[in-house]
């Protein structure tokens, strides 16, 4: 089995501040999640996306799969992620994340690639940040059992297993200004996020033209 080839994109969540559901926010001409999608196939040939809506997905490009223990939160999503991914470790991240950097990316996979880590995620002093991150397929056994446990906490789970943590210092280069971890949870977010955009579109080097809603059916 490949050490890294599969991308997780994680597309659950209630969504209740932004007040319409994230996995389709809108951002100029492209949905976000299609997005964070095409600019993940660039760095690894299998890319998942979680949905508890797979019926508003049109059968092409990643991979739509559900929760498998369903109604559990993020966890849910890793672990269905993990049990679906075609490689020994998957790189998740969450739907409402804008700031892909693929430098960082890389930088996680030189990280792993010598150890046997069953994690690997950033910290900011005390806080752990759970995605743009790196979890192992040998993990799931240990998430289905907090899973069976009613157990929630993806930062207890990481405290369980054989987490390599990265220091603030170490990813500062690709967390200018914090923006590598930063999600958007409301309206408010979104518009100013959108207004900081150069024409208000998002873009990345090797993605263009990316029709706004190809990757959903009538849901919205």
């Amino acid at each position: 089995m490949k050490k890294f080839g599969s991308a997780v994109i994680l597309a659950g969540g209630l969504s209740s501040r932004m007040g319409f559901d994230k996995q389709f926010m809108e951002i100029g001409d492209t949905v976000l999640s299609r997005f964070l999608a095409s600019v993940l196939s660039e760095e690894f040939e299998d890319v998942i996306i979680v949905t508890n809506r797979p019926e508003c997905y049109e059968n092409v490009g990643p991979r739509i799969v559900s929760d498998i223990i369903p109604g559990k939160g993020p966890l849910s999503g890793i672990h269905s992620g993990l049990t679906h991914s075609s490689s020994e470790y998957a790189y998740f991240i969450a739907c409402d994340m804008p700031n892909l950097s693929l430098s960082y990316v890389r930088y996680l996979k030189s990280r792993m690639a010598c150890g046997s880590h069953e994690a690997c995620v950033a910290r900011a002093g005390e806080w752990i940040e759970p995605f743009h991150s790196f979890f192992a397929r040998g993990a799931i056994r240990r998430i289905e059992q907090y899973l069976e446990r009613d157990r929630r906490s993806v930062y207890h789970l990481l405290e369980a297993l054989d987490t390599l943590y990265l220091k603030e210092s170490e990813i500062e280069e690709f967390n200018r200004g914090g923006r590598l971890f930063a999600n958007l949870n409301t309206r408010q977010e979104l518009e100013a996020f959108v207004s900081e955009l150069p024409e208000g579109i998002l873009s990345h080097a090797g993605v263009d033209g990316l029709p706004g809603r190809e990757l959903f059916a009538a849901c919205g």
